[in-house]
């Protein structure tokens, strides 16, 4: 199935900007850390410890903020800002999960962001390409 070019209305868009970000970002942080455990996501957290993250979801004015410690993903907390921001729209970080677009073609096109260490980018880039999505069950349910 190939996720539409859409982006999401603007009143929807302002209603998730009002609501608290706590909850998207605890179920962000906890599917990282099912992905690390379950060895899709292959990562080596001693390249990401003590940094700050950003998934800006650019059409719901949605800010994910969370931290990496040698161990696990965390929610941060306070408004430092990160070392790393990503922010592209809802349908293309969908397209890029379920890899319908790399991360280089959305970001060439200019419909991923990248914002801050450039080093810490190409690592989280190269760590997007790693994972297999395909054992994941977001792709089992968008192929459903």
């Amino acid at each position: 199935m190939r996720i539409p070019e859409l982006t999401l209305p603007a009143p929807v868009a302002s209603l998730l900007g009002w609501l608290p970000s706590t909850p998207p970002c605890w179920a962000l942080v906890s599917t990282l850390n099912q992905l690390k455990k379950r060895a899709i996501l292959p990562v080596d957290m001693s390249l990401l410890a003590g940094r700050r993250f950003e998934v800006h979801v650019l059409d719901a004015g949605l800010r994910l903020g969370f931290c990496a410690d040698e161990d696990s993903f965390h929610t941060a907390s306070g408004s430092e800002e990160p070392d790393l921001r990503l922010s592209a729209t809802l349908a293309d970080f969908a397209r890029m999960m379920l890899r319908e677009e790399d991360p280089d073609t959305l970001f060439f096109n200019r419909k991923l962001i990248i914002e801050g260490d450039t080093e810490l980018g190409l690592i989280v880039k190269n760590l997007l390409d790693s994972v297999d999505w395909s054992s994941t069950p977001l792709q089992r349910f968008m192929a459903a």
